[in-house]
């Protein structure tokens, strides 16, 4: 029996990509500024080989048991999206378009008389700010709030009292049905709040209504032969729901990690891949590197007892999507490597795995732990791990 526990903590990017310049992202470095301005105490991953990873700056003098590297990204964006896709072995080679001006006219017109509603904002902005900004009309009005940012999104924000969340699914469920060709967004993405004017609060109901993956992914294989392909946190949206025999679809890292756990003392042949999103939609997206930093600590306290958790033969595997730089001025994703940490029971050395050609020899490498055929046109790390 062999398990293969995938862990993406969303948007702890490891240093600028050497194309980062071209999507505006030039000297962003996630873990490494965040790592520099706050100290964050992180010997758990240190331990697996964090500190090995010279853009992190992080100082660690004690042993390393693990394997660690970073990987670059061959598609096209910097999002949840291409990023897991291509963690899961699917390259995207043409960039999910972005909306820097809004939606066009044209668009929103045909899509408020689907719904049956007007909307308002249709503009980039921060989550938490447009529904400050927009709450007490969406309110008064009966109106939602729709708004993009940086990334190929499609995001709508409704009072959970006014529109309850089913209700918003199904707005979200029509915009994506109708964004499809040259208005293909990664991702719509239902953003429901509660509260009153001056005290809004985004709820966990948040669902990701995305594209379906354009090939054959890592879950889709592992469930195919015959093996538990399963999901915690918003893997089910990313993947639209494909290639999945278990879902948790928990929300905020704590329940995630519970989540987690849960799956680690069940017995299983196959996959569990997990996200961690609080890194990205709490912290990074509001240049809050004190919060970004206590979410690490808070996910390295748990890795003690998930890794006691682990049976022989079981690997675990730590990475990222993309990065959201908390220490600049944009409140976007950050085009970045990524960090792989990775273990096994029994393993001692430190294994330097370099840096990987693309996010997709971490399928590659998962696949293999699984005695499954599947490279994904890339190049598995499992024998280094054997080793």
């Amino acid at each position: 029996m062999s398990r293969v526990f995938l862990t993406v903590l969303d948007a702890v990017g490891a240093g600028e990509a050497a194309d980062a310049a071209e999507y505006g992202d030039a000297g962003s470095n996630t873990l490494g500024h965040v790592i520099a301005a706050c100290h964050p105490e992180l010997p758990n991953m240190a331990g697996m080989g964090l500190g090995n990873i010279e853009t992190t700056g992080y100082r660690w003098d004690g042993p390393v048991a693990g394997a660690w590297g970073r990987a670059r990204e061959l598609s096209k964006g910097k999002d949840t999206t291409s990023g897991h896709w291509e963690i899961a072995g699917v390259r995207v080679t043409r960039a999910f378009p972005v909306f820097p001006d809004g939606f066009p006219k044209s668009f929103m017109e045909a899509y408020e008389k689907a719904i049956g509603y007007k909307c308002i904002g249709n503009k980039p902005a921060s989550g938490t700010a447009i529904i400050e900004e927009l709450g007490e009309a969406h309110l008064r009005d009966r109106t939602p709030i729709v708004y993009t940012s940086g990334d190929s999104v499609f995001q709508i924000a409704c009072h959970e009292e006014l529109f309850p969340p089913e209700k918003l699914y199904e707005f979200c469920r029509t915009a994506r049905e109708m964004l499809q060709g040259e208005l293909g967004v990664g991702r719509v993405i239902a953003r429901p709040f509660v509260g009153q004017p001056g005290s809004f609060k985004r709820t966990g109901n948040r669902r990701d209504f995305s594209m379906p993956p354009c090939g054959r992914t890592l879950p889709q294989a592992v469930m195919e032969a015959s093996m538990e392909s399963i999901g915690v946190g918003k893997i089910e949206d990313i993947f639209a729901h494909e290639g999945l025999t278990k879902i948790d679809h928990a929300a905020g890292n704590p329940a995630c990690m519970d989540a987690l756990v849960r799956f680690m003392k069940t017995d299983f042949d196959g996959l569990c891949f997990t996200n961690l999103v609080d890194t990205d939609s709490v912290y990074g997206h509001r240049n809050d590197p004190e919060g970004f930093a206590g979410a690490l600590e808070e996910f390295d306290a748990r890795l003690e007892e998930m890794k006691a958790l682990l049976h022989p033969g079981d690997l675990m595997i730590i990475t990222a999507d993309h990065g959201c730089d908390p220490c600049d001025i944009s409140t976007d994703h950050t085009r970045e490597n990524i960090p792989i940490l990775a273990w096994t029971p029994g393993m001692t050395a430190s294994v330097d795995l370099g840096m990987r050609d693309t996010f997709a020899d971490i399928a590659a490498t998962c696949a293999d732990w699984l005695g499954m055929p599947e490279r994904f046109d890339a190049v598995s790390f499992a024998d280094a791990l054997r080793k």
